[in-house]
């Protein structure tokens, strides 16, 4: 219907979701569940329609994370979100693209369910302390004090340094410049000594049971892939949330997307997605908003 406010607002509903969940799939479920729910509602009784439909989807998300949680409890090997491919509106908005990053949405994950929720609407959504306590159903002085708990949470466990797109740009050009021509040497120049590189194949692809740490492990890690898949692997640029990351295909097929984390010019974090769940609607490029 021309004109509904969920319609109006179906891309901030869907960003928001998924920043609550770290699933495009879950987030599309919730998105679906909470249009079922607007349909129900009394429009008349309505003060402020955008207001309203972010309650209707944070409160549904957040019954969704509650279940998701123990769902990923029983994960095989590292959970990574699931990766989006994003337009130069989501990468010109900063604080979007940080939002969205694999680094963020992982400490993300560490919050716990109301805790995540504040922080997400209040930081990144900058919505008031009144609506935040009506979408979470909170007093707005307990919002306050889980917004100050989650803000200080975050801080200890987000990347220490600044992060920045250039050298995000210029690491992920020459990654994929080492990987293309085999230089090992190129690759371990870009990777910091404490470098983690996690990969989630959800039990359905091969990927790494746990994290591999360090620069030579890593390396190494890296030069077996280049050598089994020699001919077969082809890789290209690709904006993933919101930032540059790198898409990976074998025998023509998208297998894998790659993404960095970038701190002081090296290669803290290599996150490598081969679920092929969370690749299935890579190819359709993700409508973000605030």
């Amino acid at each position: 219907m021309s004109g509904d406010p969920f319609l109006e607002h179906r891309n901030l509903l869907f960003t928001v979701a998924y920043e609550l969940l770290g699933s495009a799939a879950d987030a599309e479920d919730v998105v679906q569940e909470s249009w079922l729910k607007w349909d129900r509602v009394d429009r008349d009784e309505v003060r402020d329609p955008r207001a309203y439909v972010v309650r209707i989807v944070t409160r549904t998300a957040l019954d969704r994370l509650r279940t998701v949680a123990r769902r990923r409890e029983d994960y095989v090997g590292p959970w990574l979100p699931e990766p989006l491919l994003t337009g130069p509106d989501v990468a010109d908005d900063v604080a979007l693209a940080d939002s969205l990053s694999t680094a963020m949405l992982l400490v993300l994950e560490t919050l716990a369910p109301t805790e995540r929720a504040v922080f997400v609407l209040r930081e990144v959504f900058d919505l008031p302390y009144d609506e935040l306590a009506e979408a979470v159903g909170r007093t707005p002085a307990a919002v306050r004090q889980i917004a100050r708990r989650a803000r200080a949470h975050v801080a200890e466990r987000r990347p220490r340094g600044a992060v920045s797109r250039a050298a995000t740009e210029r690491a992920t050009r020459a990654f994929l410049a080492a990987i293309e021509t085999g230089d090992l040497q190129a690759l371990a120049d870009l990777l910091a000594p404490d470098v983690v590189a996690f990969g989630d194949g959800g039990g359905v692809k091969q990927a790494m049971p746990r994290p591999v740490l360090g620069q030579d492990r890593v390396v190494r890690l890296l030069g077996l892939g280049i050598t089994t898949m020699a001919g077969r692997m082809s890789a290209e640029p690709a904006e993933v949330n919101g930032s540059p990351g790198l898409l990976l295909r074998l025998d023509g097929e998208v297998d894998s997307v790659m993404t960095l984390q970038v701190e002081d010019g090296l290669v803290t974090a290599l996150y490598t997605v081969r679920n092929p769940e969370k690749l299935a609607r890579l190819l359709d490029p993700a409508d973000l908003t605030r």
